[in-house]
């Protein structure tokens, strides 16, 4: 399957997409975090204490982590059967593989944004986002 480029009006129309799955993807990592700090004082408690304990106290948490992982994988894949390129789950950074007058860019999004706005070259990064001006590419 060859390389999917969006217009402007492809990416925002798939934009509440994204931004869904962008928001699922970030709730899973902070439950996540939850479940590795909750398993991590539970080791420690049964370590420091010396508690010896029957079968695996530890199970529940560790498939509950799984689990998320399974989830979290899927949600990204599901970025990556879109053609939808995501930079960053922490700032929401989204970026769309575009043609602009036969070169290739990104169209890019930050979780906030209303809309898609801005693009940058393959290698610019966020840093070398600029405006889009009219209804390009």
């Amino acid at each position: 399957m060859g390389k999917t480029y969006f217009t402007l009006a492809e990416a925002n129309e798939i934009l509440p997409i994204v931004k869904r799955d962008l928001e699922k993807l970030q709730e899973i990592k902070r439950q996540f975090r939850i479940k590795y700090e909750e398993l991590h004082q539970l080791k420690s408690y049964h370590r420091q204490q010396g508690v010896v304990v029957q079968g695996d106290p530890y199970f529940t948490l560790e498939c509950e982590m799984d689990f998320m992982q399974v989830e979290g994988n899927a949600v990204l894949q599901s970025f990556e059967l879109k053609g939808v390129e995501l930079k960053d789950v922490d700032t929401g950074l989204v970026d769309f593989p575009a043609l602009m007058n036969g070169e290739e860019v990104l169209l890019c999004w930050r979780q906030g944004e209303e809309r898609v706005e801005h693009y940058h070259g393959l290698y610019d990064g966020f840093a070398g986002r600029k405006k889009l001006k009219g209804e390009q590419p």
